[in-house]
Formats: structure tokens, sequence, C-alpha cells
């Protein structure tokens, strides 16, 4: 019988999830450094380089890669010949192991968990609780598998039943651009197919802790049918075109998981979820020893991979720009941009709305005339940090929003990530607005053009509050111009005629 202490437990879980925030995998970061040295487009290989210096920035000052560090999903496989030493439940040492990883006063993890998640959605304010999956097993020893995965990437899992004698390829191939960008690619899809509902959407979120070997399957070729599923798809996905952060290049996906499970003779359920380019999981096991020891990634792991902000980027002073000057950007154009803007994501865009509805206006200092919002919710800034890792997020769920703001505020555009709907896009071309990207997953690499950073309104929501941001040579790429043409259409489209290459 193993004996484990729970303080080994509680402070295995905590350092595993600090570890996560700023270490990616070594298998996620040589994977993009390969796609990175293959990538064509131009736009793609921008945004794959910004990625992996954001990765190795944040490895060497130990911040998140990644403003959205995530929910917190563990997978415990518990040997029967185990005991823990502790006065409280395994669900709440977990917890208690989150609970500390967020609040680390030297790296404060993002609190993005509410509850209820209906009503007021009131924020926990430490991250908990984890979603955890327990399997009992033989043996004398916990294995755990620590995962914190991020909203934009979650919120494109996708859930089918299909007969039986459809084609799973052709499912996946018909449903992942319907997706768009919002999950950050090029990362990880993981797919569960068998069981019932649960069972494959589970398997699918399993099937992401997977090390990436594409590269060797590709090298040997598959042996059994289900390595011949993962290669087509691999293929099928990445001949869609969509490329990094949906700008249109020859890698979508660097792998694709899958786990399987008998089912009913009449059913083909099949979940899939995407892991996004800050791809954050780890395995671990406790004998009752300690704590588990992380042994960090080399700096060798690294590609030898370096990113400017300037080259043939048109710098942009916000402070002094006219409607005219809008008007000339063309989709595809990487700007930098300098000067002051505003903060605000759903809470508060929901906030604004109300307050124009009602006819009270917005609060006092508040002034979005001529001036860009960008889509975000920073971490905390610790010692000399003008701002904790600030990078975008997901701009389709500030659409319904997108009108209102351009006819009511004066808004000159906006900056997010992922592509825009077709009512956004209306609208930005009505108003002959622009919107603007960043990349997805640099939001270490983002947070060094910011130079100062106050709330200016909302403070009670917390990341989701208004902030005014002045930035210095900020990185961001056109996505729809004045006249309502987009990257997010245009890329792809051009970059799926291209026959794909196996790397």
């Amino acid at each position: 019988m193993t004996t484990i202490k729970q303080n080994d437990l509680v402070d295995s879980i905590a350092n595993a999830l600090q570890y996560i925030s700023y270490y990616h995998p070594v298998d996620y970061i040589q994977a993009l450094g390969r796609a990175w040295k293959h990538e064509k487009s131009p736009a793609a290989k921008d945004a794959m380089a910004q990625i992996l210096v954001n990765s190795r920035m944040s490895a060497e000052g130990r911040r998140p890669m990644c403003q959205d560090t995530g929910i917190v999903t563990v997978f415990v496989k518990l040997g029967m010949d185990v005991r823990f030493k502790g006065k409280i439940s395994l669900d709440d040492m977990i917890n208690e192991g989150v609970r500390r990883a967020y609040l680390d006063p030297d790296n404060p993890l993002r609190a993005s968990v509410v509850n209820p998640p209906v009503g007021n959605r009131k924020n926990t304010h430490d991250n908990t609780p984890a979603v955890i999956h327990l399997e009992m097993v033989p043996g004398k020893k916990v294995e755990l598998m620590v995962a914190a995965k991020g909203g934009g990437s979650e919120n494109k899992s996708r859930f089918t039943i299909l007969n039986p004698s459809d084609s799973l390829a052709d499912w996946v191939e018909k449903t992942v651009p319907s997706m768009g960008a919002g999950w950050c690619p090029p990362g990880i899809l993981g797919i569960g197919i068998g069981g019932t509902a649960e069972k494959a959407m589970v398997m699918a979120k399993e099937s992401l802790m997977q090390p990436i070997d594409m590269h060797e399957l590709i090298d040997r070729g598959p042996s059994n049918s289900t390595e011949d599923l993962r290669l087509e798809i691999y293929e099928r996905v990445n001949a869609l075109g969509i490329g990094a952060q949906g700008l249109g290049g020859l890698t979508t996906v660097l792998d694709v998981k899958v786990m399987e499970y008998p089912t009913h003779a009449a059913s083909l359920p099949v979940g899939m979820i995407p892991n996004c380019a800050a791809t954050r999981h780890i395995e671990f096991s406790l004998d009752g020893s300690g704590p588990a020891v992380l042994t960090p990634p080399r700096l060798q792991d690294w590609p030898d991979i370096t990113w400017e902000a300037g080259g043939n980027a048109r710098r942009v002073n916000m402070d002094k720009l006219h409607k005219q000057d809008v008007k000339d950007w063309q989709p595809g154009e990487r700007l930098l941009l300098n000067g002051k803007m505003l903060t605000g994501r759903d809470a508060a865009h929901k906030r604004i709305k109300d307050l124009l509805d009602s006819g009270a206006g917005l609060p006092e200092g508040i002034n979005f005339t001529g001036k860009f919002i960008y889509y975000v919710g920073p971490v905390d800034p610790v010692r000399d940090e003008i701002v904790g890792p600030a990078g975008p997020t997901t701009a389709t769920r500030m659409d319904k929003f997108t009108d209102i703001m351009l006819t009511e505020t004066g808004l000159a555009g906006m900056i997010g990530k992922a592509e825009r709907g077709p009512a956004a896009i209306e609208a930005i071309k009505k108003h002959q607005a622009v919107y603007l990207i960043a990349v997805g997953g640099a939001a270490y690499l983002v947070s060094q053009a910011i130079r100062s950073a106050k709330v200016v309104a909302f403070k009670d929501l917390g990341m989701e509050a208004i902030y005014e941001f002045e930035v210095e040579d900020m990185p961001v790429t056109v996505a729809v111009d004045s006249r309502g043409n987009s990257i997010h259409q245009t890329g792809p489209q051009q970059w799926r005629q291209i026959k794909v290459i196996r790397q």
C-alpha cells in the first residue's frame, strides 16, 4: 500500500499549472518549428514566428504564454493500492492546487472561471473548480494529466452522431472551416470515436494529451486503420488552406489524435476538440516519495527563430488618426500601432449597450470617438511590469455589439483575433471602420509593446474592465478593411489551391 501525503498532491498540481503556463511541451515547439520552416504564406509564417518567439520569451520570463490561462482539466488514474494521508477529498486537494497556482504572487494566472454558468456568472477569483476525471486502476501510484484549456479553443469543440456508414473524415473536413480561427491554429485536433455522447467528448479531450508524432507517422507510414484515419484527416484539413491564425497557409493542424471505444451498432458518436497555439498540458505520477519533479525544457529546444516588429510594416499614430487614413489600409497589411487605445470584452460591451439603451450614456471620461477598442482581458502585472500578458480574445463574441458600438460611440475600429461574422463585416463596411488582428498565442510578446495601462471604467469586472493602453509598435494585421474585405475569407481561398507537401 502506497501512502501519498495531501500536500504532495496539492503542491504537484500547483507546480504543474505554473509550469505549463510558461513552458510549451517540447514536442509542440519542435512541430511548430518544422511547420514554420515549411510554410510559404508570409502572413502565416510571420504569425508562427511570433508564437515561437513568444514561447521562448515566456519560458525565460516565467510568465504566461497566453493571457487566457484556461480552465483546468485533470485526468486521474488512481491505483487501487494507494491511500491518501489528509483531511480533505481528492477533488478538494486538486482544487487547492489550482487555487495556489492561480494566486501565486510571483506569477499570478488569470482567473476565468465563473459560477453559476448562467445568471450573474460571478468570477470565482481563483479559477476553481477544476474539471476532474477519475479512473481506478491496478497499481501503487497515482498518474495525473493536467491541462489548462483556453476558452477560444474550447468554444470550437464539436460533436455529432454519424450514421455507421458515414465518412468520419468527410465530417471533419466539412466541420473544421465552421470553427473559424478562434481556436488559434496551428494546433492539434483531438477526436473521440465511439462509446456514447459524453464518452466521445471526454476521449477527444484526453487524446490531446498524447505526444505529437505526426512527423514520425508520415516517415514510417500508417500501420493500422486508426493511423490511416489520422493521416487522412491531417492532410485533408491542411489542404483547406486555413493556415496559422486563419490567415491562409499550408499548416492548420500539427497533428490529429484519435481515441476509440466500442459503441452501439446503430451509432457512431464523434467528438472533436482542438488545442490552440497555447497548448498546455503535462503528465506526472506520485508514488509516495514526495511531490512530482518537473524538468524544464532547455533553451536549445526552441528553433533558432527571430522576429522583429519592423520590416515592411506601416507605423500608425492612433492619436492623430483620420478616417481617410483607415481607408488606405489593405487586408493582410501589417501595421505597428502607436498611441492610446481602449479595451473591452463581452461583459464591458454588454454593460455599454445597456447604458446606451437606457439613455444613461457612457461613464464619465470614456470617449471612443476616433479610437480603437482592443478585445483583451490581461493578466495582472508583477514586479516592474506595466501589464501582464495581454493577447487578443476571439472577436466573434463581440459581433452582436459591433453595429451599436460603431453607430453610437464613433469607434474607428477594433482589434482582436480570428474572423468576423457577416453582420459585423457589414457594420464595418457601413461605417467605413476597420478590424485588425493580433496573434493569438503571443500574449507575452504583445504585452512588451504596452507602455502604460490604467483601468478607466467598470473596475468591478476585473480582467474584463475597460483599460486605457498606450502602446508603442504593437504588431497587428488588417483583417477586415473599410470596404468589408476579409483576409479570413481571401487567405484560405488562395492557399486552398496549393497542394500540401508532406512535412
